[in-house]
Protein backbone atom coordinates (compact mmCIF):
# COMPACT_ATOMS: atom_id res chain seq x y z
CA UNK A 1 0.00 0.00 0.00
CA UNK A 2 1.67 2.94 -0.95
CA UNK A 3 0.37 6.96 -1.60
CA UNK A 4 0.39 7.52 -5.80
CA UNK A 5 0.88 10.09 -8.04
CA UNK A 6 2.89 13.10 -6.71
CA UNK A 7 3.29 12.24 -2.73
CA UNK A 8 6.38 10.20 -3.42
CA UNK A 9 9.00 12.00 -5.17
CA UNK A 10 12.17 9.45 -6.58
CA UNK A 11 13.11 6.48 -5.59
CA UNK A 12 12.08 5.30 -1.71
CA UNK A 13 13.44 3.30 0.73
CA UNK A 14 11.42 1.01 2.85
CA UNK A 15 12.10 -2.08 4.91
CA UNK A 16 10.44 -5.02 3.79
CA UNK A 17 8.71 -5.42 6.89
CA UNK A 18 6.57 -2.49 5.89
CA UNK A 19 5.43 -3.57 2.51
CA UNK A 20 1.78 -3.05 3.27
CA UNK A 21 2.58 0.11 5.02
CA UNK A 22 1.16 3.59 3.90
CA UNK A 23 4.05 5.05 2.78
CA UNK A 24 4.00 8.94 3.80
CA UNK A 25 7.03 11.17 2.55
CA UNK A 26 7.70 14.02 5.65
CA UNK A 27 11.51 14.32 3.87
CA UNK A 28 13.53 13.64 0.80
CA UNK A 29 16.35 12.01 0.66
CA UNK A 30 19.23 11.68 3.72
CA UNK A 31 20.68 14.49 5.63
CA UNK A 32 24.39 12.72 5.93
CA UNK A 33 24.24 10.77 2.13
CA UNK A 34 28.04 10.57 2.71
CA UNK A 35 28.02 6.63 3.08
CA UNK A 36 30.42 5.30 0.79
CA UNK A 37 28.53 2.20 0.26
CA UNK A 38 24.82 3.48 0.14
CA UNK A 39 23.36 4.08 -3.09
CA UNK A 40 20.32 5.03 -2.01
CA UNK A 41 20.00 8.88 -2.00
CA UNK A 42 22.46 9.76 -4.42
CA UNK A 43 20.84 11.56 -6.62
CA UNK A 44 18.30 12.89 -4.30
CA UNK A 45 19.11 16.31 -2.59
CA UNK A 46 17.79 16.53 1.01
CA UNK A 47 14.67 18.50 1.72
CA UNK A 48 12.10 18.34 4.43
CA UNK A 49 8.69 18.35 2.30
CA UNK A 50 6.54 21.36 3.16
CA UNK A 51 3.42 20.91 5.78
CA UNK A 52 1.15 22.07 2.83
CA UNK A 53 2.46 18.61 0.71
CA UNK A 54 2.82 16.82 3.82
CA UNK A 55 -0.90 17.51 4.75
CA UNK A 56 -2.50 16.69 0.87
CA UNK A 57 -1.07 13.18 0.88
CA UNK A 58 -2.66 13.00 4.60
CA UNK A 59 -5.52 13.79 2.92
CA UNK A 60 -5.19 11.32 0.09
CA UNK A 61 -4.90 8.70 2.61
CA UNK A 62 -7.58 8.88 4.71
CA UNK A 63 -10.04 8.81 1.20
CA UNK A 64 -8.46 5.86 -0.62
CA UNK A 65 -6.38 4.17 2.75
CA UNK A 66 -8.60 4.09 5.16
CA UNK A 67 -8.23 0.41 6.20
CA UNK A 68 -4.45 0.48 6.66
CA UNK A 69 -3.21 0.38 9.77
CA UNK A 70 0.26 0.80 9.88
CA UNK A 71 2.31 3.80 8.52
CA UNK A 72 5.83 4.42 7.91
CA UNK A 73 7.38 7.82 7.88
CA UNK A 74 10.12 8.38 4.45
CA UNK A 75 12.39 8.75 3.45
CA UNK A 76 15.49 7.84 5.14
CA UNK A 77 15.90 10.61 7.73
CA UNK A 78 12.28 11.34 8.66
CA UNK A 79 13.60 11.72 12.76
CA UNK A 80 15.21 14.63 11.52
CA UNK A 81 12.61 16.85 11.50
CA UNK A 82 12.77 19.43 14.09
CA UNK A 83 10.87 18.22 17.17
CA UNK A 84 7.72 20.44 16.82
CA UNK A 85 7.02 19.26 13.04
CA UNK A 86 7.39 16.02 14.02
CA UNK A 87 4.70 15.74 17.20
CA UNK A 88 2.01 18.20 14.75
CA UNK A 89 2.86 15.79 12.13
CA UNK A 90 1.94 12.61 14.56
CA UNK A 91 -1.00 14.47 15.61
CA UNK A 92 -1.98 15.37 12.14
CA UNK A 93 -2.02 11.51 11.66
CA UNK A 94 -3.98 10.31 14.75
CA UNK A 95 -6.45 12.92 13.65
CA UNK A 96 -6.56 12.35 9.68
CA UNK A 97 -6.01 8.30 10.34
CA UNK A 98 -7.38 6.85 13.68
CA UNK A 99 -7.64 3.42 12.35
CA UNK A 100 -3.39 3.84 11.95
CA UNK A 101 -2.33 2.04 14.99
CA UNK A 102 1.80 1.69 14.34
CA UNK A 103 4.05 4.05 13.00
CA UNK A 104 7.57 3.24 12.39
CA UNK A 105 10.18 5.22 10.59
CA UNK A 106 14.22 5.20 10.02
CA UNK A 107 16.50 6.73 12.44
CA UNK A 108 20.45 7.46 12.17
CA UNK A 109 22.64 7.65 15.26
CA UNK A 110 22.43 11.65 14.11
CA UNK A 111 18.95 12.45 14.05
CA UNK A 112 18.47 10.60 17.05
CA UNK A 113 21.68 13.14 19.02
CA UNK A 114 19.37 15.72 18.16
CA UNK A 115 16.46 14.46 20.23
CA UNK A 116 16.62 14.29 24.10
CA UNK A 117 14.76 11.61 25.74
CA UNK A 118 12.04 13.33 27.18
CA UNK A 119 11.52 14.09 23.03
CA UNK A 120 11.52 10.88 21.97
CA UNK A 121 9.13 9.48 24.89
CA UNK A 122 7.10 12.57 23.47
CA UNK A 123 7.10 11.00 19.94
CA UNK A 124 6.42 7.54 21.61
CA UNK A 125 3.16 9.05 23.35
CA UNK A 126 2.06 10.49 20.23
CA UNK A 127 2.31 6.86 18.10
CA UNK A 128 5.71 6.79 17.11
CA UNK A 129 6.90 3.06 18.42
CA UNK A 130 9.28 1.69 16.18
CA UNK A 131 12.73 2.65 14.51
CA UNK A 132 14.71 1.18 11.88
CA UNK A 133 18.73 1.99 12.82
CA UNK A 134 21.69 1.23 10.10
CA UNK A 135 24.31 0.40 12.48
CA UNK A 136 25.91 -1.51 9.48
CA UNK A 137 29.43 -2.57 11.50
CA UNK A 138 30.24 -2.38 15.04
CA UNK A 139 33.46 -2.06 13.98
CA UNK A 140 35.03 2.11 13.98
CA UNK A 141 37.65 1.14 12.21
CA UNK A 142 34.77 -0.05 9.23
CA UNK A 143 32.81 2.69 9.91
CA UNK A 144 35.18 5.68 9.62
CA UNK A 145 36.27 3.53 6.34
CA UNK A 146 32.72 3.64 4.72
CA UNK A 147 32.22 7.43 6.28
CA UNK A 148 29.10 7.05 7.99
CA UNK A 149 28.36 9.32 10.58
CA UNK A 150 29.24 8.38 14.38
CA UNK A 151 31.20 5.99 15.85
CA UNK A 152 30.19 2.73 17.74
CA UNK A 153 30.01 4.34 21.20
CA UNK A 154 27.30 7.39 19.60
CA UNK A 155 25.40 4.29 17.84
CA UNK A 156 24.90 2.47 21.00
CA UNK A 157 24.46 5.93 23.23
CA UNK A 158 21.30 6.66 20.95
CA UNK A 159 19.72 3.32 20.72
CA UNK A 160 19.91 3.15 24.59
CA UNK A 161 18.64 6.48 24.56
CA UNK A 162 15.31 5.28 21.89
CA UNK A 163 14.96 2.49 23.77
CA UNK A 164 14.42 3.88 27.26
CA UNK A 165 11.68 5.91 25.76
CA UNK A 166 9.90 3.00 24.70
CA UNK A 167 10.85 2.56 21.17
CA UNK A 168 11.18 -0.65 19.90
CA UNK A 169 14.00 -0.86 17.73
CA UNK A 170 15.33 -3.00 14.53
CA UNK A 171 18.91 -2.93 13.44
CA UNK A 172 20.80 -3.41 10.30
CA UNK A 173 24.14 -4.63 10.25
CA UNK A 174 26.16 -5.65 6.57
CA UNK A 175 27.92 -8.84 6.46
CA UNK A 176 31.13 -8.15 4.02
CA UNK A 177 31.42 -4.52 4.91
CA UNK A 178 34.77 -4.74 5.77
CA UNK A 179 35.94 -6.65 2.92
CA UNK A 180 38.30 -9.81 3.14
CA UNK A 181 40.48 -7.46 4.71
CA UNK A 182 38.53 -6.99 8.04
CA UNK A 183 36.16 -9.85 7.77
CA UNK A 184 37.03 -11.23 11.00
CA UNK A 185 37.06 -8.01 13.32
CA UNK A 186 33.68 -6.85 11.61
CA UNK A 187 31.53 -9.71 12.27
CA UNK A 188 32.59 -10.28 15.53
CA UNK A 189 32.53 -7.02 16.88
CA UNK A 190 29.25 -6.33 15.13
CA UNK A 191 27.85 -8.84 16.80
CA UNK A 192 29.12 -7.77 20.44
CA UNK A 193 28.14 -4.53 19.77
CA UNK A 194 24.11 -5.99 18.47
CA UNK A 195 24.41 -8.01 21.88
CA UNK A 196 24.53 -4.56 23.84
CA UNK A 197 22.04 -2.43 21.60
CA UNK A 198 19.85 -5.69 22.92
CA UNK A 199 17.30 -5.26 19.96
CA UNK A 200 13.44 -6.28 19.41
CA UNK A 201 14.98 -7.58 16.06
CA UNK A 202 18.38 -7.55 14.00
CA UNK A 203 18.67 -7.96 10.55
CA UNK A 204 22.11 -8.88 8.93
CA UNK A 205 22.03 -8.24 5.08
CA UNK A 206 25.32 -8.96 2.55
CA UNK A 207 26.70 -6.02 1.09
CA UNK A 208 25.78 -5.24 -2.42
CA UNK A 209 28.46 -2.26 -4.17
CA UNK A 210 26.19 -0.73 -6.82
CA UNK A 211 27.84 1.41 -9.51
CA UNK A 212 27.39 5.14 -8.98
CA UNK A 213 28.45 4.54 -5.60
CA UNK A 214 32.21 5.70 -4.46
CA UNK A 215 32.64 2.24 -2.57
CA UNK A 216 31.81 0.74 -6.32
CA UNK A 217 34.55 3.47 -7.68
CA UNK A 218 37.51 1.49 -4.73
CA UNK A 219 36.09 -1.92 -6.27
CA UNK A 220 37.60 -0.76 -9.70
CA UNK A 221 40.55 0.74 -8.45
CA UNK A 222 41.03 -2.29 -6.43
CA UNK A 223 40.91 -0.41 -3.35
CA UNK A 224 38.58 -2.78 -2.02
CA UNK A 225 38.10 -6.72 -1.68
CA UNK A 226 34.92 -8.09 -1.40
CA UNK A 227 33.75 -10.99 0.05
CA UNK A 228 32.68 -14.13 -1.61
CA UNK A 229 29.65 -16.74 -0.33
CA UNK A 230 32.14 -18.39 1.51
CA UNK A 231 33.78 -15.18 3.02
CA UNK A 232 30.42 -14.07 3.85
CA UNK A 233 28.95 -17.35 5.39
CA UNK A 234 32.08 -17.02 7.67
CA UNK A 235 31.00 -13.33 8.70
CA UNK A 236 27.36 -14.40 9.42
CA UNK A 237 29.02 -17.39 11.81
CA UNK A 238 31.02 -14.38 13.62
CA UNK A 239 28.20 -12.44 13.62
CA UNK A 240 25.83 -14.93 15.20
CA UNK A 241 28.22 -16.46 17.49
CA UNK A 242 29.05 -12.92 18.83
CA UNK A 243 25.16 -11.80 19.32
CA UNK A 244 23.20 -12.64 22.32
CA UNK A 245 20.04 -10.78 22.54
CA UNK A 246 17.49 -11.48 25.16
CA UNK A 247 14.64 -12.08 23.11
CA UNK A 248 14.59 -10.50 20.05
CA UNK A 249 14.50 -11.82 16.47
CA UNK A 250 17.71 -12.66 14.20
CA UNK A 251 17.05 -12.00 10.35
CA UNK A 252 19.33 -12.68 7.12
CA UNK A 253 16.69 -13.72 4.82
CA UNK A 254 17.28 -10.46 3.10
CA UNK A 255 17.02 -10.67 -0.60
CA UNK A 256 20.89 -10.04 -1.08
CA UNK A 257 21.47 -13.06 1.43
CA UNK A 258 23.43 -16.46 0.21
CA UNK A 259 21.79 -18.37 3.76
CA UNK A 260 18.32 -16.84 4.63
CA UNK A 261 17.76 -17.14 8.29
CA UNK A 262 14.93 -16.22 11.12
CA UNK A 263 15.84 -17.14 14.39
CA UNK A 264 13.98 -16.11 18.07
CA UNK A 265 17.33 -15.30 20.31
CA UNK A 266 18.54 -16.96 22.20
CA UNK A 267 16.27 -19.90 21.78
CA UNK A 268 17.15 -20.39 18.50
CA UNK A 269 20.88 -19.67 18.10
CA UNK A 270 22.65 -22.95 18.61
CA UNK A 271 20.74 -24.59 15.53
CA UNK A 272 21.04 -21.39 13.70
CA UNK A 273 24.95 -21.56 14.19
CA UNK A 274 24.64 -25.47 13.50
CA UNK A 275 22.89 -24.24 10.02
CA UNK A 276 25.36 -21.88 8.72
CA UNK A 277 28.37 -24.43 9.57
CA UNK A 278 26.30 -26.89 7.40
CA UNK A 279 26.18 -24.20 4.76
CA UNK A 280 30.00 -23.37 4.91
CA UNK A 281 30.82 -27.27 4.66
CA UNK A 282 28.40 -27.37 1.45
CA UNK A 283 25.77 -29.22 3.24
CA UNK A 284 23.55 -27.06 2.96
CA UNK A 285 22.17 -24.99 -0.51
CA UNK A 286 23.04 -21.53 -1.02
CA UNK A 287 20.46 -18.97 -2.83
CA UNK A 288 21.23 -19.25 -5.83
CA UNK A 289 23.02 -15.53 -7.31
CA UNK A 290 19.90 -15.26 -9.66
CA UNK A 291 17.54 -14.42 -6.29
CA UNK A 292 19.12 -11.86 -5.19
CA UNK A 293 18.88 -9.16 -7.35
CA UNK A 294 16.88 -6.16 -6.14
Amino acid sequence: MTLMGDDLEGQVIRPPAEAESILLQVTLGCSHNKCDFCPAYKGKRFAIKSPARIRAALEHAARYLSDVRRLFLCDGDALILPQERLEALLGDIRERLPQVTRIAAYANAKALSRKTGAELARLRALGLSTLYLGLESGDDTTLADMHKWGDVDEHLRQAAKAKAAGMKLSVTVLLGLGGKGRAREHAQATGRALSRMDPEQAAALALMIVPGTPLFARLERGEFVPQDDQGLLQELYWLLEATDLSGGLFFSNHASNPLRLKLRLPRDKDAGLALVQAALDGQAPLVPHAYRRL
